[in-house]
């Protein structure tokens, strides 16, 4: 079997890397890794690569810096090439970025299999670039693998059931690749003892997406309220310049602790080591999880309603009241995983064994 992995974003890296290693173990399995160059991110160097294991990619297209259009339309051009070269048997996408359909587009339009991993998650928000990402690949996919029971009942919903479209719920690769990470992290990050960070004594929080920062009003809600627990507890904002910005234009106050933004490890201590997290990023919300943290959700919506439903997570949109009152209510509430909601580490395994049980 020849796979094409395409990835574009680095948490998809992460995610393929955890995926590698586990196809890697049948040497009938021969994967080709193609990066479409979509997020340029100085923090994905050569040491990035090496101290991930992270294979280096086969392919660079270096697509980056454009409109949705134009990005999506030149990754088609140049996947459909290397599809043409390779003739793989399948192409995997992860997630949800202009990587993603541009892969399964591209692959499907050439009779190509598809496989998609992280299927069937929905936000239900068609504002969202993402969404519209995530149902037209689920949609033309031939392998789903699902990270939750939630996401199969959304495929369920959309019409996509087990049948001639091959539906699995194998469990979240985040997971594996955070429970894999978390010892080099402890070992290679010194981000805790840079900063003066006690373990457990302060809050992490992240801000980053279009719809709190380039809404003046949601984001001085979410300032304010930081503001406010930051007097009670340190508090720590990893911050991308694009909103250091835009927080200078509106001048506004800051009075927390707002630090450059940080590689994977460092992510993973801060995590780890915090009392709470308190954050836009869907990504962070299940860190958290993985780690024993409460959750405070700095969105109106989230794709990981599991959390919610289980009381690990809470959605408060930008209110500065709903944030402060979330955070009054976690704050010395004990964690207990009373359920494991994303495969416990398996997942990566059930996507080999899934793909080896096609090769028979």
């Amino acid at each position: 079997m020849k796979i094409i992995t395409i990835v574009g974003a680095r948490p998809q890296f992460v995610k393929a890397a955890v995926v590698s290693r586990e196809l890697a173990k049948n040497s009938d399995i021969q994967e080709i890794i193609l990066h479409t160059g979509q997020h340029f991110d100085k923090n994905m160097s050569d040491i990035f690569f090496e101290e991930m294991e992270i294979p280096t990619p086969d392919y660079n297209l270096n697509i980056n810096g454009l409109s949705h259009g134009a990005m999506t339309g030149q990754m088609l051009e140049g996947i459909e090439k290397i599809c043409l070269a390779e003739k793989p048997d399948y192409v995997m996408v992860y997630g949800d970025t202009n990587s993603t359909i541009a892969g399964a587009l591209a692959a499907k339009k050439m009779g190509i299999g598809v496989i998609h991993i992280e299927a069937g998650l929905r936000s239900f928000n068609m504002s969202m670039p993402e969404e519209i990402n995530r149902i037209l690949t689920d949609r033309i996919s031939d392998i789903l693998f699902c990270p939750t029971d939630t996401a199969i009942e959304n495929l369920e919903k959309d019409g996509i059931v087990d049948g001639a479209v091959k539906v699995i719920q194998n469990g979240d690769v985040m997971q594996d690749a955070a429970l894999y990470y978390a010892q080099k992290s402890a070992e290679k990050s010194v981000v805790l003892k840079q900063h003066n960070l006690v373990s457990n004594n302060f809050v992490l929080a992240t801000i980053h997406r279009q719809e709190n920062t380039d809404n003046p009003e949601r984001l001085i809600g979410i300032i304010d309220a930081l503001n406010e627990i930051a007097k009670e507890i340190p508090l720590v904002v990893p911050m991308h310049p694009r909103t250091k910005n835009i927080i200078a234009r509106e001048k506004l106050n800051i009075e927390f602790t707002v630090i450059d933004p940080v590689g994977y490890f460092d992510m993973l201590e801060l995590i780890k080591h915090c009392k709470l997290v308190l954050t836009d990023s869907g990504g962070l919300q299940k860190e958290a999880y993985f780690f024993d943290k409460y959750c405070i959700t700095l969105r109106d919506e989230t794709e990981w309603v599991e959390l919610i439903k289980n009381g690990f997570n809470t959605l408060v949109g930008a209110d500065k009241s709903a944030i402060i009152e979330a955070y009054h209510a976690y704050k010395a509430k004990p964690f207990v995983k009373s359920i494991e909601l994303y495969g416990a580490g398996q997942a990566a395994e059930n996507i080999r064994l899934t793909l080896e049980s096609l090769m028979k």
